[in-house]
């Protein structure tokens, strides 16, 4: 059969209408890809811009807590761009565990993933521990992603039933969690680790399913051991055994004094901090081949 003109005409509408939704779709987030690779990822922490400056190597540290109520932690466009256009970032890392924000999340979400940023700067945002409030951490789950973020991670996790009921709550919420049982996810499900009690069951915790990242809060861990680092170090270190074991990432803070031996031994998500992050990620990111 002979195609008409028309024809010809109808299926280069089609086509073109097609590529203009497939152009429209959100790209899955660079962390995923990087990780699907078995490729380490950088981010930062997103500043709060009404924190005080950070001290100066040696200085004292301040006698007693500061006076008054802390001021709320104030995240605006401006930073918002500054960190969209810093092509050292796959990641940037909202902490909003012990000041839950859902105007901070559409703030970022809106800012990081604006087309004229450029490369697409992947979001996680830590929220408060699930086990305070079962229902309400299923509903930030809900918000969460709702706003515009790319991860949601879970701090404190106490046992592995806890693991289990936010797996659950992930589930119900119909949030497509990435994980190697699930390599088309586009969402990052993380999981961290940071009392003794959930040390304990973290190779019960690394074989569940349904999480993208399980990782040591190594300052958390250290504290609730007394402030023994080395304790502190062996927990982080047992986590990065079991991660390796199912072949999930594990993340963890580095300084420009450590991300090269943290990239060296396996840690896939590196959160830099410290006087310098950027001079760490270039650091880190030479390590890792990057």
């Amino acid at each position: 059969m002979r195609k008409t003109a028309s024809t010809f005409a109808a299926i280069a509408v089609a086509v073109a209408l097609t590529a203009a939704v497939a152009a429209q779709r959100p790209a899955r987030p660079v962390t995923i890809e990087l990780w699907s690779q078995g490729k380490a990822a950088f981010g930062v922490f997103v500043p709060n811009e009404n924190a005080p400056p950070p001290r100066a190597p040696g200085a004292p540290r301040p006698d007693g807590p500061p006076a008054g109520p802390r001021p709320k932690p104030l995240y605006t466009h401006a930073g918002d761009e500054q960190l969209a256009a810093n092509a050292l970032y796959d990641y940037v890392f909202l902490n909003l565990e012990g000041s839950y924000d859902n105007a901070a999340i559409k703030a970022l979400a809106d800012g990081l993933h604006n087309a004229a940023a450029g490369s697409r700067k992947t979001l996680i945002v830590r929220v408060p521990a699930f086990h305070e409030d079962d229902a309400a951490g299923r509903a930030r789950i809900r918000e969460v992603f709702a706003l515009g973020s790319d991860g949601i991670t879970f701090p404190h996790v106490q046992s592995v039933d806890e693991a289990r009921r936010i797996l659950e709550a992930l589930k119900q919420e119909k949030i497509n969690v990435w994980s190697t049982d699930n390599p088309k996810g586009d969402k990052i499900a993380m999981l961290m680790v940071e009392d003794p009690g959930a040390l304990a069951q973290v190779a019960e915790i690394a074989n569940l399913k349904g999480y993208s990242v399980l990782a040591c809060g190594i300052g958390s861990l250290t504290q609730a051991f007394g402030g023994d680092r080395a304790q502190g170090e062996a927990g982080t270190q047992k986590v990065l055994v079991e991660t390796k074991r199912v072949k999930m990432p594990n993340m963890l803070t580095a300084t420009i004094q450590d991300v090269d031996k943290r990239v060296k031994e396996g840690f896939l998500g590196i959160l830099a901090q410290g006087q310098n992050p950027d001079e760490a990620i270039k650091a880190g990111r030479a390590a890792a081949g990057r």
